[in-house]
């Protein structure tokens, strides 16, 4: 008997065994992970009870624990958290005792990559400050609306930007906002000199430090302004804490080098990147830039072994020639955002097999997600247990508007598996969004009201997700990037990946352009062809019959020799959309479509007279 129910017991649990492994099969990874962030979330709370409350308080705890470890590596220098913690009291003391600054003053902080960067940025929180970061490429009007828009009483400026800020100093001037500059000397009167001040100041930890409320703002990021002037996103203590999980969760530890090339003054490099290093207590080597050159080189140089990608960095990697530092390396991960399914494959095959840990997340709010498999494309899971830590909704939209479509009774709509829809999430304690700062209007026009009942609130974070019939979730696209034509959405990224799958060409960015006589928008692909490469049309023809829907097959391609990309190498797209087809506008060679030849035709003035005035259809 006592064998028998044994038995069947081993039964009855190997059979349970199979049903999971085919029904879920990933139970046990969304289960692994869900612990992971409960772990993180309880060792927080722990850590706030023992005073460790933002990001600032991290670093601190870490300087005094590991004082000795190098934390920055930059070019030929090494800073250990020691070293940064005393350097940044000496600019703390610096902008208290020659600036006046006090809790709650604004500061706006123009500086490229370098330790200093972050000196003076700790430097700032230790007086209770709020740093704006801004985008090394802005120019002057948008470099003065950044710094009006957030509010900043003062701007510290790198030398090698002093340039770009001479420009609006009058403007600077009238607003009353002080200048200085991270050198020893000031070209100007009008702009204060710093490091000869810092050098005479003391490094000793400061006497008093304001305390800080964990639900106020910490930071201000502006987004990349891809479609107009950059917003100043305010970044709260509690995301910034949130977002230093990223890098422990995809699987660094405290003996990895972690490489950062990425802007600091970008959320991924400065909370997820040098955030990540701290509350892990390791080591990150900082470049001043991206460089494809030389990004294996200084692998092996510094035996870096996880890397921060963002965009388009991996694309550019593998258009670069072969280097033999790229199989000599000890890479082990790299962890990132914004990495196509296309490129993924070939850089793991290319570079030695690293693990990818590729997200998701946004400037604004605490939503994301992270694909803790080896599931190539996704960029996150939607299991059960990550719905529970961290709840959202993918809602039907209008494809005109972009607005969420409304039943009836004024409810939003659920998409089905495999639809896409915007993602939004729930606002709470844990999933703020305190707005941007200086705008009322857009702040609002990120917040749904009344989705599934009355007076509930989401975030909109204005991207297209879908999930599959696995419970993987795919980035689509983001509104405004994908177009309607002919009755049908056309996906950009799809097409961008279908066109760079050609081996003629070396990168693609599509976009909609405006027709006369057409409703809609039809499909316009900038593309870089690959070295000693020609544009195959008939070939690029019977690609798109094979792969993609007649709908979403680009009428137009617009040869260049470089594409152009944000700072954190996202591609541009709103003045080609502008510039569409006109060839008054446009220098680079233009091809059409031409169905009845099979065929991309070089368009001529005539063919363009026809195409405007009907005679020729799309």
């Amino acid at each position: 008997m006592i064998t028998l129910l044994f038995t069947s017991a081993v039964a009855g649990l190997l059979a349970l065994t199979v049903y999971q492994t085919l029904a879920y099969p990933f139970f046990w990874q969304d289960l692994i992970y869900y612990l992971k962030l409960l772990r993180y979330r309880r060792k927080a709370q722990a850590d706030m009870h023992r005073g460790i409350i933002t990001y600032l308080d991290c670093f601190l705890q870490q300087a005094r624990t590991k004082p000795n470890k190098p934390f920055i590596i930059f070019e030929e220098q090494t800073l250990t958290y020691q070293d940064v913690e005393r350097r940044s009291n000496q600019f703390a003391n610096a902008f208290r005792t020659e600036g006046s600054l006090t809790k709650g003053d604004i500061v706006a902080q123009f500086m490229c990559n370098e330790p200093d960067f972050i000196c003076v940025w700790f430097g700032l929180c230790k007086l209770g400050c709020e740093v704006a970061f801004l985008n090394v490429n802005i120019k002057t009007k948008s470099l003065l609306h950044c710094i009006r828009s957030c509010g900043a009483r003062a701007l510290l400026v790198g030398k090698e930007l002093l340039k770009v800020v001479e420009e609006v100093l009058p403007d600077l001037m009238k607003d009353n906002v002080d200048v200085w500059v991270v050198d020893h000397t000031s070209p100007s009167e009008k702009v204060k000199s710093l490091l000869d001040k810092v050098e005479h100041m003391l490094g000793e930890t400061l006497s008093e430090r304001p305390k800080a409320d964990i639900m106020s703002n910490f930071l201000f990021i502006f987004t990349s302004g891809t479609t107009g002037l950059s917003k100043a996103a305010r970044v709260g203590h509690l995301k910034a804490i949130a977002s230093m999980a990223f890098l422990p969760m995809c699987g660094a530890t405290s003996d990895d080098i972690i490489y950062i090339t990425l802007p600091l003054y970008h959320m991924s490099a400065s909370l997820l990147g040098i955030g990540g290093c701290i509350h892990l207590g390791a080591t990150c080597v900082l470049k001043k830039k991206f460089s494809a050159s030389h990004f294996w080189k200084d692998c092996v140089k510094h035996n870096v072994t996880v890397v921060q990608y963002i965009g388009e960095l991996c694309r550019y990697l593998l258009n670069h020639p072969l280097v033999p530092e790229e199989r000599l390396h000890q890479v082990r991960l790299a962890a990132g955002s914004g990495l196509r399914s296309d490129i993924w494959k070939e850089f793991t095959n290319r570079f030695g097999g690293i693990k990818i840990r590729e997200g998701y997340g946004l400037t604004e709010a605490s939503i994301g997600f992270l694909n803790y498999t080896d599931e190539a494309g996704p960029i996150g899971r939607a299991s059960y247990f990550n719905k529970l830590f961290m709840p959202f909704e993918l809602l039907r939209y209008d494809p005109q508007t972009y607005k969420p479509i409304r039943t009836a009774s004024g409810r939003c709509i659920r998409v089905q598996a495999g639809e896409a829809g915007i993602l939004v999430a729930p606002l709470t304690a844990m999933n703020q969004f305190l707005g941007y700062a200086g705008d009322k209007v857009q702040s609002e026009k990120k917040l749904v009201r009344d989705v599934f009942k009355s007076g509930d609130v989401y975030f909109n974070t204005g991207d297209l997700l879908f999930l599959d019939d696995r419970g993987f979730l795919y980035f689509h696209d983001r509104i405004g990037d994908t177009f309607r034509w002919k009755g049908e959405n056309v996906s950009t990224t799809e097409v961008a990946e279908v066109l760079g799958s050609l081996d003629f060409i070396k990168e693609a960015n599509v976009y909609g352009v405006s027709v006369p006589g057409y409703e809609g928008r039809t499909g316009m692909a900038a593309i870089v062809l690959k070295h000693d490469s020609t544009l195959n049309g008939t070939k690029l023809f019977n690609h798109l019959v094979q792969t993609l829907p007649a709908y979403a097959w680009p009428r137009f391609i617009r040869i260049q020799t470089s594409l152009d990309v944000t700072e954190t190498f996202k591609q541009q797209k709103v003045k080609l959309v502008q510039e569409g087809v006109n060839l008054s506008l446009i220098q680079d060679p233009l091809y059409f479509l031409d169905q009845s030849q099979k065929d991309y035709v070089f368009l001529t003035v005539s063919i363009h007279q026809g195409i405007m005035c009907g005679e020729i259809s799309l």
